[in-house]
């Protein structure tokens, strides 16, 4: 038998919420290995059918989860029209730093630093989100938010948007933004004279 309800309460970076029935009733626990194959992912506040099985608890869950009519749908259109600027941004910031390579303010391995670090926080991100839609162990936040502040926020940005995780939580985004803004500051230190010398001291270059 099939039922009919509201997806609310919906985190998308740990893959569960809960329906709420239409009728009323107790919310049902939703989990995004709930949806049936070809589904979108649901951002929240879609209307969906679904059936119940019981878990080994005992307790009522959502399976076979279909759409019937998404408040949320345009919210994914949405999304995916923002998808390039993540990569404009992230590729803006790579030229500069090539640029700045090239013409001699920047030493070749900061930029190799930045690339790696970068690819690491995608790598992260794309784990985290794995981990959230199997309910594996998960990722700290904070590890998150070391990895954008020490230059691997171009890849965390990708990631955001590429693989929409982390990318509606306000509380995250705000300590992201603020790294992102930390770390173009030391960058833009290094960039300077005094702390080029500092730089090519550190790494030991003449």
């Amino acid at each position: 038998m099939r039922f009919q309800g509201r997806i609310t309460n919906w985190k998308d970076d740990q893959g569960y919420g809960f329906i709420t029935p239409n009728g009323g009733g107790e919310p049902v626990f939703l989990h995004i290995k709930a949806f049936a194959r070809r589904q979108p992912r649901p951002v929240g506040e879609e209307i969906v059918t679904y059936e119940l099985q019981q878990d080994n608890r005992g307790r009522l869950r959502a399976s076979a989860v279909e759409f019937v009519r998404s408040t949320g749908r345009q919210r994914v259109v949405a999304d995916a029209g923002l998808g390039r600027w993540p990569l404009v941004l992230a590729g803006l910031f790579f030229a500069f730093l090539g640029a700045a390579t090239v013409a001699g303010k920047m030493h070749p391995l900061l930029l190799a630093f930045y690339a790696a670090i970068s690819i690491t926080a995608f790598i992260a991100y794309a784990l985290d989100k794995s981990a959230a839609r199997d309910g594996r162990w998960r990722t700290a936040e904070n590890t998150l938010h070391l990895l954008a502040l020490l230059g691997g926020w171009p890849g965390a940005l990708l990631a955001q948007y590429r693989l929409r995780h982390k990318s509606s939580k306000p509380s995250f985004l705000i300590i992201f933004w603020a790294t992102v803004l930390l770390n173009c500051g030391a960058l833009g230190l290094l960039l300077t004279p005094t702390g080029g010398r500092v730089l090519r001291t550190a790494l030991g270059a003449s």
